[in-house]
């Protein structure tokens, strides 16, 4: 580890811009962490759409294995799912705010659509009429015809159920509405979609099952090997020649106050009126927008670093990236990635235990979950592959970790560095999966010997996350 040069006089007024900052971003955090008790959870939206599939899929199976994968009642499964749901609070006026109006009111309808077609597939048609009534309020006119054909009852003289469902989007739906008309299951039969959800719901159950099973073999022989060799010791753990004050300024002052506060100020009003004025379609919009924010709360704090760094570092550069050898650091950092999965699931499993619906998932989840545009999704996968790996990694791995493991020890920085980074992403639900996951990438970091393998870590975090929403959400 690099040893500090003789500590300078730090000037009264850069201590007290510090203490603001810090106490201005603590009443942000806390606020931030507060709020998002209130803010909807991606998982009842996650659940739902995997129910969703598996109701879909379900005649594709093979009876011999359809228990296992979609359970004994699909269909009822996700009635109970979306019952649950109804009986959930309203989001209060904050969480509303921050959704398209048109989107929610969609999503809505849709909702109250499946909710009633499982009504009548259970055989209790007078439960689904409240729904319809409410669906047939005059705002969708293209679907009055068809409402009113289901609370007449099955079957219609002169209707043909097929040609009546066709215009639903929803596969599923167009499944059931055919049904509730009176429709035979082979000619309301669905193969080719039915086909695409069973693929989807294998691939999104399959591979995070694989990957879980790896990891925990990792583990095992990881502990094993542990037990009987003595640990190598750590390399040689360079970083910035920093202070405590310097670090309140960058993560405080650079990262909260100018980043997450003031450049959405600046900047939000800008993007709006330039998409509006290009005319820019929703979807695709939505990600422009993240990407633009994301890019311009970087800007502040990576501006302030470059301006604290001298300009002559030690070999590697004070970050020490070391990009190369590219493909041992990469394997590595795979390695990492399946043994965190099990740890993080696990921390995650008993806070559901323990606190059943803390809400507050990251809003880009359920952004990726719901986008149609391919684009759109792509300025997605950019953010959260690209951009957010190397920022934070930078901030958290790169600087606060070596700053503070160089006057309190390594275990501490990676302590504090990981406590620091489940914080910044203001989720109490999300927080000890965070936690664990921050232990991981600062372990690493420690281990390695070098910034880039951190980074590859968060990366494919994000990345598998990513995939798995899109496998759900498409």
């Amino acid at each position: 580890m690099t040893t500090a040069g003789p500590r300078q006089r730090i000037p009264p007024w850069k201590t007290a811009l510090a203490f603001v900052s810090l106490a201005l971003s603590l009443l942000l955090w806390v606020n931030g962490l507060v709020a998002s008790l209130t803010r909807p959870s991606v998982g009842n939206d996650l659940g739902r759409r995997q129910l969703e599939l598996a109701a879909l899929a379900a005649p594709q199976l093979p009876p011999s294995w359809r228990a296992a994968v979609v359970g004994q009642e699909p269909e009822a499964s996700l009635l109970a799912e979306l019952q649950r749901q109804a009986q959930l609070p309203p989001l209060p006026d904050s969480a509303e705010n921050d959704q398209d109006p048109e989107f929610a009111r969609v999503q809505q309808r849709s909702t109250l659509l499946t909710r009633a077609l499982l009504l009548i597939r259970a055989g209790t048609p007078e439960e689904a009429r409240p729904l319809l009534e409410r669906l047939d309020d005059g705002t969708d006119p293209g679907q009055s015809a068809l409402i009113r054909s289901l609370m007449a009852g099955s079957p219609r003289t002169g209707v043909d159920p097929v040609a009546a469902a066709l215009p639903l989007e929803n596969p599923l739906q167009r499944r059931l509405t055919c049904q509730a008309l009176g429709g035979s299951a082979d000619r309301c039969a669905l193969p080719a979609e039915e086909r695409r959800a069973k693929a989807q719901l294998l691939a999104a159950n399959a591979l995070p099952a694989l990957a879980l099973l790896a990891g925990l073999a990792l583990l095992v022989r990881a502990a094993w090997v542990r037990v009987r060799t003595k640990p190598s010791p750590l390399p040689p753990l360079v970083g910035p020649e920093l202070g405590a004050v310097d670090l309140i300024l960058l993560i405080s002052g650079g990262f909260v106050l100018l980043g997450e506060v003031l450049t959405p100020v600046l900047v939000s009003p800008v993007l709006k009126q330039l998409l509006d004025g290009l005319q820019v379609e929703p979807s695709l919009a939505k990600g422009l927008t993240v990407v633009a924010l994301y890019l311009g709360l970087i800007a502040a704090p990576l501006a302030i670093l470059l301006l604290m760094l001298p300009k002559a570092g030690p070999e590697g550069g004070w970050l020490q990236f070391r990009w190369r050898p590219l493909a041992p650091t990469l394997g590595r950092s795979f390695q990492y990635f399946l043994m965190v999965l099990p740890l993080v699931s696990f921390a995650g499993w008993l806070q559901q235990q323990i606190w059943p619906d803390p809400g507050g998932s990251n809003p880009l989840l359920e952004m990726v979950l719901n986008n149609r545009s391919s684009l759109g999704l792509l300025c997605f996968a950019f953010t959260a592959v690209v951009l957010a790996p190397l920022f934070e990694e930078v901030i958290f791995r790169g600087v606060l970790l070596p700053v503070v493991a160089r006057d309190l020890g390594p275990s501490w920085g990676v302590v504090i560095s990981a406590t620091i980074f489940a914080v910044a992403h203001l989720s109490l639900g999300e927080l000890p999966a965070l936690f664990v996951l921050g232990l991981a990438l600062g372990w690493l970091r420690l281990n390695s010997g070098r910034l880039s393998a951190s980074v590859w870590l968060h990366s494919l975090w994000n990345g598998f996350t990513f995939t798995n929403l899109l496998l759900l959400g498409s």
